[in-house]
């Protein structure tokens, strides 16, 4: 899995990243507890950005339907994890929002999946680890740049 060369092309790194996010997700799994499915948890960190988003601009960011996000959030509220309010502009509108128990179990759940990889991290040389945390950096920046835009592209086009 090592890459030798010194401009390693981006399908050579997009292979290297893809396994790495494999092993985070068993990392991940192993510091889980959680009573949330993937699909669940995805719900959840959206709602974290998007707080009072409606139904179905989630079902959207999802790419999912809006009787199964709305079964989604049903398991979530059932739970405490979310709670759904009527707009104030239309009441037909049920906007989303995160309560208290879903920010603490997400904030729980962050802190185990942290202590998973800083066991591993440990075990790097400083080195790496400063190599990881630059590119990791330049890859967040970069990635969120892309999404923000293409979010902005999909409200221009449904707009038009």
């Amino acid at each position: 899995m090592t890459v030798t060369a010194s401009r390693p092309r981006p399908d050579e790194v997009a292979r290297v990243t893809s396994t790495a996010a494999e092993l985070l997700e068993v990392l991940w799994g192993r510091a889980s507890t959680a009573p949330a499915s993937v699909s669940q948890l995805r719900v959840l960190f959206i709602l974290e950005h998007h707080e009072g988003i409606n139904l179905r601009t989630l079902a959207g960011s999802l790419a999912s339907t809006p009787p199964s996000t709305s079964r989604l959030c049903d398991r979530l509220q059932a739970v405490g994890f979310v709670e759904r309010t009527v707009s104030a502009t239309s009441r037909r509108e049920v906007r989303l929002h995160l309560t208290k128990r879903g920010r603490a179990f997400l904030d729980d759940l962050r802190e185990r999946r942290e202590r998973e990889l800083r066991a591993v991290l440990e075990q790097m040389p400083a080195a790496k680890r400063t190599a990881l945390l630059s590119g990791l950096e330049a890859f967040c920046e970069t990635a969120a740049s892309r999404l923000h835009h293409d979010t902005e592209t999909e409200t221009d086009t449904r707009t038009a």
